[in-house]
């Protein structure tokens, strides 16, 4: 039997009114459906991590992130299983 192949966790750090939030997440969505988002505003060190950056997608597993813009092939690249180190 071949191997189910699990997605990494990733978190879409977003907060309400934001329009380039709400295209990132349609955009992730439509790589994967393992994906959740956090609201900023809710907590003082979000926001102080993320207000100016969102939205900001990462890999909970790796803690890999990426800024706004990205697209489909670095969202790819994002979930793509890591390399391990020699």
């Amino acid at each position: 039997m071949k191997p189910q192949r699990i997605e990494p966790v990733l978190k879409l750090y977003t907060t309400s009114g934001c329009h380039l939030c709400e295209q990132a997440e349609a955009l992730v969505r439509r790589q994967t459906a393992q994906v959740g988002t956090v609201e900023i505003a809710d907590d003082a060190e979000l926001l102080e991590r993320y207000g100016i950056r969102i939205p900001v997608l990462r890999r909970t597993d790796t803690g890999k992130e990426l800024d706004w813009p990205f697209g489909a092939a670095e969202i790819q690249r994002l979930l793509a299983k890591p390399h391990p180190i020699d």
